[in-house]
């Protein structure tokens, strides 16, 4: 018998899945996930390591960038580059944040694929789907942008995003 637990893992991997393939790019403008403006509530997910970690401790210093992302999401692959690009030129000044579904994935699946292709800022992992809920991911490549008081200043799904001028959005002029 399936636990609940699994059963909404299960169904988080086929919305997860069928929105990364239903659409290659859709910015803040078409109202997808977590409302500009909002702040996301408190949540806990873990590191690769299992250790609890609060992204509200990221919040406050300064803005902070978080993709939803998978190992086997070739769109996360196609917008690599671009959030590449945007930590070359602003690391230090935003944090840059892989949030890693659970979908298909373990810990250790997503280590090895780090060793194959290194990530140059944190990833952590949604084991319960935590973070997908309180940001209201509708897959991965799903990229959220808070500014330093924690608001939501972008929102965007899809390989061909402007990462840097979504990072441009909460920074200060």
């Amino acid at each position: 018998m399936r636990s609940t637990t699994a059963w909404g893992r299960g169904a988080v991997g086929v919305i997860v899945l069928v929105s990364a393939l239903a659409s290659p790019a859709l910015a803040q403008d078409d109202e997808i996930g977590i409302p500009l403006g909002a702040s996301p509530p408190a949540v806990t997910i873990e590191d690769l390591d299992g250790k609890p970690v609060n992204l509200s401790d990221y919040v406050g210093k300064k803005p902070v960038l978080l993709e939803f992302w998978a190992t086997w999401c070739p769109i996360c692959a196609g917008l690599f580059p671009r959030i590449e690009a945007a930590h070359a030129r602003y690391k230090d000044r935003v944090q840059f944040l892989v949030v890693a579904v659970a979908v298909n994935e373990t810990p250790r699946s997503i280590r090895r694929d780090l060793e194959r292709h290194p990530l140059p800022f944190p990833v952590l992992w949604d084991t319960n789907g935590n973070a997908v809920r309180a940001f209201h991911a509708p897959g991965t490549s799903y990229v959220v942008v808070l500014d330093t008081a924690g608001k939501v200043v972008y929102t965007g799904y899809g390989e061909e995003q402007d990462i840097e001028a979504a990072v441009g959005r909460a920074l200060p002029l």
